[in-house]
């Protein structure tokens, strides 16, 4: 994706578009953490509790939920999730 960087935060590689997070890999490597707007959060964790989550507590006031990897489909399922977590963050220059 056009303009990503890594950068460690909280002791973990996070993935940044024009200086913006769009992901994170969690502290057990089994998690990524991606953009996702908190309107639709919840109906999203409703459809697939399996796949999807977030810390209560922790994530509350962030635009992000949590994907547990083992969950998804293939690796196509994961480029799709964080390609549109990516357009979330990337300025539009980039969005096209």
């Amino acid at each position: 994706m056009p303009e990503t960087t890594e950068k460690l935060a909280w002791g973990q590689p996070t993935f940044r578009v024009a200086g913006k997070m769009f992901a994170s890999l969690g502290d057990d490597d089994t998690t990524i953490g991606v953009k996702c707007p908190r309107d639709e959060r919840a109906e999203l964790i409703a459809a697939e509790p399996a796949k999807f989550f977030i810390k209560p507590g922790h994530d509350d006031n962030y635009s992000l939920v949590r994907v547990r990897l083992e969950a998804l489909e293939d690796v196509e399922e994961l480029r799709v999730i964080l390609l549109d977590s990516w357009r979330q963050a990337a300025p539009k220059r980039l969005n096209g």
